[in-house]
């Protein structure tokens, strides 16, 4: 696209379109994205972002308002963003992977010479269209060349294959939990801390569940370790009234690769296959938000005062979503798992 010329533009034109370049910015829209779309130089929304931060809506108009000096220039928000955008803190001598207001304004001191309060960090930031989020964990291990083959070519094939075969597709998963995972709020008088009390032992359970986007839940609650034979024996619980074959999506657990298992699913005479994600990549397997709400919604908020609560807890959950296949679904419709929808 070629490059507009702001001088060929009469004041109201230029007015309205800063400030719709601002505006989108402040709503999430990439500063370079929202500039090239309109035609202009990447300088230019650093430029206009600039003047709005030290004159507000009036600095944008095309005959401007006097107001106090700036303290960032253009060429400093552009730094912050792209910064902030586009590196870790580890990469930049921080000693943590996240992201803080005060380490943000060490950075702009450091590159400017400005001091800015955390405050005037965070209207920056949200100027900017950038807000604080939880963020999405990733193995270093993990290999993304083989995530997107797998997003691109062997899912895709999987699913191909089970529709040509009428199979159904699920993805299977373990956890474990412990009673002593807590989670959510609750309401109390302000500057109060509530304290619920509970048990101060420890005790814990695994979990063994399958899903599909169909929105069926198979699960199995297990007391020790997952082994081969665990395994086994749910895979046995998963085919008890499959009228079609299973194409199970597992990761790459021991208990799912070994021998023992691999002549288990060949006795089934290809009623049932095994598929393997990707290493280090649980975020691509839907069954990982089952435990997310099992944790959340019924161990986190529980008062357990012995295993066996623990254990009715866990086994009323998954009930319950069995009973909700329109939730089971809702798991595939996560950005990172709705490429299995």
């Amino acid at each position: 696209m070629l490059k507009q010329d702001a001088r060929k533009l009469d004041h109201a034109t230029l007015e309205a379109i800063r400030i719709r370049a601002v505006q989108q910015v402040h709503a999430g829209e990439s500063p370079e994205a929202v500039i090239r779309a309109l035609g202009f130089s990447n300088r230019c929304i650093y430029q206009w972002l600039a003047m709005y931060r030290s004159g507000g809506w009036d600095a944008l108009k095309a005959k401007r308002i006097p107001g106090r000096p700036r303290r960032l220039s253009a060429s400093a928000i552009r730094f912050v963003y792209r910064t902030v955008t586009g590196k870790n803190p580890l990469q930049l001598g921080f000693p943590f992977a996240l992201w803080t207001r005060a380490m943000i304004g060490q950075l702009i001191f450091k590159h400017t010479g400005v001091k800015l309060s955390l405050v005037s960090v965070g209207r920056l930031l949200s100027q900017l269209g950038l807000s604080c989020q939880r963020p999405l964990w990733r193995a270093y291990q993990q290999d993304r060349s083989l995530v997107e083959r797998w997003l691109k070519e062997e899912y895709p094939k999987i699913r191909a294959q089970a529709k040509r075969e009428r199979a159904e597709i699920y993805f299977e998963d373990e956890s474990g939990v412990r009673s002593d995972f807590h989670s959510g709020r609750t309401w109390a008088k302000r500057g109060q801390t509530p304290i619920v009390r509970v048990t101060g032992q420890r005790f814990a359970l695994n979990m063994i569940s399958a899903i599909s986007p169909r929105g069926l839940l198979r699960f199995m609650v297990v007391r020790g370790g997952v082994n081969a034979a665990v395994f086994i024996r749910f895979l046995d619980r998963l085919m008890i009234g499959q009228r079609r074959p299973v194409f199970l999506i597992v990761d790459g657990h021991p208990s799912h690769r070994a021998k023992r298992v691999r002549q288990h699913v060949a006795a089934l005479g290809g009623r049932l296959r095994l598929f393997f994600l990707p290493p280090y990549s649980p975020e691509l397997n839907p069954d990982e938000l089952v435990w997310n709400d099992v944790k959340n919604n019924a161990v986190g908020r529980s008062k357990l005062d012995g295993p066996q609560a623990l254990s009715t807890a866990v086994i009323g959950r998954l009930r319950y979503l069995q009973k909700r296949p329109d939730r089971v679904r809702s798991f595939f419709q996560h950005p990172e798992t709705r490429y299995a929808a």
